[in-house]
């Protein structure tokens, strides 16, 4: 069975760090792109960073960038986000999720999806 499972959420305060992690079990994550979505109540699912498969290209949306960082570990079989700079506009549930392959822009294009894990950024 294909699994994806995040972890590394927590609440932190404005101007924090948080690292977050998707493990994978069941496949091998070497030959999929791994996205990393989130989702703020009552707002849509957005995409926040993803990286592809062999040549490790990686792309964020411009909320993000300079702040959160996207890798892989094929070892490991992991996907990191490593966010920095957090403030409350990056409170949401973020989910990872992977397809085979290149990124994809929508979400509806993964076929894997883990159960998310929830961020918070608060004093």
């Amino acid at each position: 069975q294909l699994q994806l499972v995040e972890s590394g959420g927590g609440l932190v305060q404005p101007g924090g760090s948080l690292r977050l992690s998707c493990a994978a079990s069941g496949f091998t994550l070497d030959y999929y792109a791994i996205g990393w979505f989130r989702q703020a109540p009552g707002k849509e699912r957005e995409g926040v960073a993803c990286i592809s498969s062999s040549d490790r290209i990686t792309y964020y949306a411009d909320s993000v960038k300079g702040r959160f960082t996207i890798s892989r570990d094929n070892a490991k079989n992991t996907v990191y986000l490593q966010m920095n700079s957090l403030n409350s506009e990056d409170t949401a549930v973020y989910y990872c999720a992977g397809d085979y392959g290149f990124c994809k822009r929508r979400a509806r294009d993964f076929d894997y999806w883990g159960q998310g894990t929830q961020v918070t950024v608060s004093s």
